[in-house]
């Protein structure tokens, strides 16, 4: 019997504000008898969802009685050496609160590149290098969070992102299990949110009209869906782990279905 009701899967952006309508922002929503489908920001003057937009969605679906699995695809926390190389508590809630002090990049008018080049926040005194990787992304292929405008990056989105899931997290306080920070077991009938790489799996899927954006985001619902379906999501939220690693991802963070 599968663990959830509705599987929302999002293709994040980091590009230009948290107010900007975002082409490249995509948000897909399937349930256990009806398949993904795109779900548009509520009618108004704005073509695409804003960043802002849609934490306040996911809040409202977070808050509601309906076990909700949410991918989104970009990275929950930092590597261990930018932990180390900033004396921070391996604390995922404390690194969130500090990276927001030093990035505030959910602020209206402030984007990616306004911390990066010092126009406000203080993102040189909260930065990386591209030589440091998480253990997951390590095992996965994926590229740092620190590597920066090139192809397949996704240091935007996550720079930009991290601030929205504090905010998230903080309006949904008890309600909601971020994995695996509030541990690897998901809690029955809680809604959780976990990050994703759709790249492990688009290809199984077939493209039809979507366009890339689009069809990540079809792909982590429909993924999310199909393996909680067949049972075996309860082992993804178990990974084969060394007790080491383990400690590791708890503040790392770990990304879905990856081994």
């Amino acid at each position: 019997m599968p663990a959830f009701d509705r599987y929302i899967g999002i293709d994040y952006s980091g590009a230009r504000t948290p107010t900007s309508s975002l082409k490249g922002l995509r948000v897909y929503m399937a349930e256990v008898s009806r398949a993904a489908a795109e779900v548009h920001p509520p009618p108004g003057r704005l073509k695409y969802w804003t960043r802002r937009g849609t934490a306040e969605w996911l809040v409202e679906r977070l808050t509601e009685k309906c076990a909700t699995l949410v991918g989104m695809d970009l990275s929950f926390s930092f590597p261990q050496s930018y932990f180390d190389a900033h004396r921070l508590a391996y604390d995922w809630p404390a690194f969130l609160e500090d990276f927001r002090r030093h990035w505030p990049t959910d602020d209206d008018d402030t984007s990616v590149d306004d911390v990066r080049t010092g126009r406000t926040g203080s993102g040189a005194a909260r930065s990386g290098s591209a030589r440091w990787r998480r253990l997951s992304e390590q095992r996965v292929g994926a590229k740092s969070v620190f590597h920066f405008d090139v192809q397949g990056s996704v240091a935007k989105s996550t720079h930009s992102g991290l601030p929205w899931l504090r905010y998230i997290r903080d309006r949904s306080r008890g309600r909601v299990h971020f994995w695996p920070f509030d541990g690897w077991e998901a809690p029955k009938g809680r809604s959780v949110v976990a990050e994703v790489y759709p790249s492990m799996w688009s290809s199984q899927f077939r493209r039809r009209e979507r366009t890339d954006d689009q069809h990540d985001a079809f792909t982590v619902a429909t993924w999310l869906r199909d393996v909680d379906k067949d049972g075996s999501l309860h082992e993804l939220f178990r990974p084969a782990l060394t007790d080491a690693e383990r400690a590791v991802a708890a503040f790392e963070g770990w990304i879905l279905g990856g081994t």
